[in-house]
């Protein structure tokens, strides 16, 4: 158990620390606190005994340690109010009605990383957890048309697409022959069952299947990929941490990895939870023991999914846990 004074120590180190990246001194929390430096450098190796903060070998400061951190965020962090200048460049997204729920998140997470220079990440709904519910096209003019596909879960993808010599009525033909044979399937099963089962059939019906078969496989291929959008990932070359080549690299690795990424979907523990906001320190993390994920589930009516901010364990916890509360209150509203 902590004593009052410990506590402020703590959260002083972990703060400056957060802004600085360097090693706290004593001689700073002297002012801070007005205590003797006697009194600092004993409650500092206190701490220090029993794994809440650590020494560098390049300062004879400390930083708080993974415990540390995970201390703090659990009993002395105080999300901060989100600023009056976050929250204008927020709301002009959300306030625009002409932007698609995918298209809010995605550019609220591009601020985000902007705003911090941390990583964002955002994952939708499992591909398997979608299946179709039925494909249409609407015909623009004589060469353009826009391709609907909708799910169960009322997700809604369209894409623009040109076609040259081939009629509406062909079109249609194939449009037909999918809903008729695979709506229910899960969307990542689609593209084979269009490869396997649909296209050997539709070159009896359709003159000009082939070109109609590669758009529709394309539009279905890229319905998938829109499942995960990571922004900012070169904002973690921006960290002073990190400053090795292979352990950039392997960092970079990880967030290429599908796998890696869709286990950030996974990652639970009651302990880390805090309100509807999770914080995953270090190992926690399973992608480097320096970084820290800290994120959220949204539920809307057509969908929901994860998103979720990247950075180092120096990371700006109080704020980010804001930025994130009001992205998911935005979504959800």
């Amino acid at each position: 158990m902590l004593t009052k004074r410990q506590k402020n120590l703590l959260k002083l180190i972990v703060g400056e620390h957060i802004k600085s990246a360097k090693p706290v001194s004593s001689k700073l929390i002297c002012k801070t606190l007005k205590c003797s430096s006697a009194t600092v450098r004993s409650e500092m190796a206190t701490l220090e005994e029993i794994g809440l903060l650590e020494k560098t070998h390049t300062s004879s400061g400390r930083i708080p340690s993974e415990a540390g951190y995970r201390y703090y965020v659990d009993n002395l962090m105080n999300p901060k109010e989100i600023s009056g200048e976050d929250m204008l460049k927020l709301q002009i997204i959300f306030n625009n009605q002409q932007l698609q729920l995918s298209d809010c998140i995605t550019k609220s997470l591009q601020l985000i990383a902007d705003m911090t220079n941390y990583t964002t990440i955002a994952l939708g709904n499992a591909s398997h957890e979608n299946r179709l519910k039925e494909i249409n096209v609407v015909p623009i003019d004589t060469k353009h048309m826009i391709i609907i596909v909708v799910t169960d879960k009322g997700h809604v993808e369209h894409k623009n697409i040109e076609f040259d010599n081939v009629s509406l009525e062909e079109i249609k033909k194939i449009i037909s022959l999918i809903n008729e044979l695979i709506v229910g399937t899960p969307i990542d099963e689609v593209s084979s069952k269009l490869e396997f089962e649909i296209k050997p059939i539709i070159g009896r019906y359709v003159k000009e299947h082939e070109i109609v078969y590669n758009t529709i496989y394309n539009v279905f291929k890229d319905f998938s990929s829109k499942n995960i959008n990571v922004v900012g990932r070169n904002n973690i070359l921006k960290q002073p941490e990190f400053n090795n080549i292979d352990k950039i690299k392997n960092i970079f690795t990880k967030l290429d990895e599908e796998d890696t990424l869709r286990k950030i979907d996974c990652i639970e523990d009651i302990e880390n939870e805090n309100g509807n906001i999770k914080i995953f320190i270090g190992k926690e993390s399973n992608i480097d023991d320096d970084m820290t994920i800290i994120k959220t589930k949204y539920h809307t009516q057509a969908e929901e999914g994860t998103i979720a901010i990247v950075g180092p364990k120096r990371m700006d916890y109080d704020r980010v846990v804001s930025l994130l509360e009001y992205i998911k209150s935005n979504l959800e509203n």
